[in-house]
């Protein structure tokens, strides 16, 4: 709401931070949790699958929910997150999106020590404020089995992918996906349009068309709303893969599974950590074995083989026993990703600075 983005601490008011008992900061039963997200909660896509962990978390005894849509990644945030934590009393800020961290929330979490911060996505390390929690999830995981079954039900062996900026967590899920239908057919290439921000439903809409165009068949995204993709990949009789939540309802005929984030797991784990005044982990991940992410049911258009072949790797993921990332892999401008012998779990902490796009993606960074 604007005013909380509009609100002015009064003068000689004793910031929250340094004001707040420690037992109640960090340790009470009743607890008001603020959320924050850069777009609309009813998104199809990324707000609206930290939306639907907020609204659990509601149900939580003794906790308080308060939250703002629409709020962009720039000094708005850091506004919104003072007015819930001096209007509300909020001792628990989830701050939802990538552009927060740096530097609102480093802020943020720096003047207010004794509040408790959860930052989706960003990457702590030693020298940010202990304060913060980083969560996140191998959502990869599913984007791989999003490409499994891509890669039997395409007849063009050509996929598409609209994606908003070249960040680690993005390439990440590019390159997952493209290994998974690499998994069934080494020939498969996957053709990637990177829009340059989160929500550009314009451009989403020209990339969607521009892949069809190219003779794409099954298109997937990693954008904030990924509405506008599916819609025009149905529209054009394309199939597709969707992401964030389950976009199935948009796209009938063509919707073929999707890679959903269930944020209920972590969001419970840190309320109940404040609420029992438990040391919050500045690290927080987890995949299908964890619960953090899951895969959307399966479409009318997904055969017999690819379910087979799909739920097959997601019964070793789920126990913890498949690779994704091991060499020797080559990135797409023929130079070696990762070395032979060398393979990296879920939990190594490298992958969240990859900086490349596998052979077999067409795109560059």
């Amino acid at each position: 709401m604007t005013n909380r983005r509009q609100f002015i601490q009064g003068a000689g008011a004793l910031a929250l931070g340094s004001a707040l008992p420690f037992d109640l900061a960090f340790g009470a039963s009743n607890l008001t949790v603020g959320v924050i997200y850069v777009g609309a909660k009813g998104d199809y896509g990324y707000n609206q699958a930290q939306a639907q962990a907020a609204a659990i978390i509601k149900k939580m005894p003794g906790v308080k929910v308060v939250e703002e849509e629409n709020v962009p990644e720039t000094v708005a945030v850091q506004k919104t997150m003072e007015a819930m934590i001096e209007q509300d009393g909020a001792t628990l800020i989830f701050a939802t999106s990538f552009g927060y961290f740096d530097p609102h929330v480093l802020k943020m979490a720096a003047k207010y020590p004794k509040v408790r911060f959860a930052h989706c996505g960003g990457l702590w390390k030693q020298g940010n404020p202990p304060n913060i929690a980083s969560y996140f999830g191998y959502i990869d995981e599913c984007q791989y089995l999003n490409g499994v079954v891509a890669g039997h039900t395409s007849k063009s062996k050509k996929l598409g992918f609209v994606a908003a900026k070249p960040i680690p967590q993005v390439l990440r899920n590019i390159n997952a996906f493209t290994l998974g239908a690499q998994s069934v057919d080494p020939s498969i290439t996957t053709h990637v349009i990177f829009t340059g921000d989160w929500s550009m439903p314009v451009k989403e809409a020209e990339a969607a068309n521009s892949l069809v165009d190219q003779g794409c068949d099954v298109l997937t995204c990693h954008v904030d709303g990924p509405k506008v993709v599916i819609e025009t990949a149905e529209k054009r009789g394309a199939m597709s893969c969707g992401y964030h939540a389950s976009q199935a309802a948009l796209a009938p005929k063509g919707y073929l599974t999707g890679a959903e984030w269930d944020w209920a797991t972590p969001f419970k784990e840190l309320v109940t950590d404040a609420q029992t005044a438990k040391p919050q982990p500045n690290i927080l991940r987890g995949g299908l074995k964890e619960g953090f992410v899951k895969m959307s049911p399966y479409g009318a258009k997904v055969a017999a083989d690819a379910k087979s072949n799909a739920d097959a790797i997601k019964s070793k993921m789920a126990a913890g026993d498949y690779v994704i990332f091991k060499g020797p892999m080559k990135d797409n401008k023929g130079g070696s990703a990762i070395a032979s012998g060398t393979a990296y779990a879920q939990t190594d902490i490298k992958l969240e600075s990859m900086n490349y796009l596998v052979a077999g993606v067409v795109g560059q960074i």
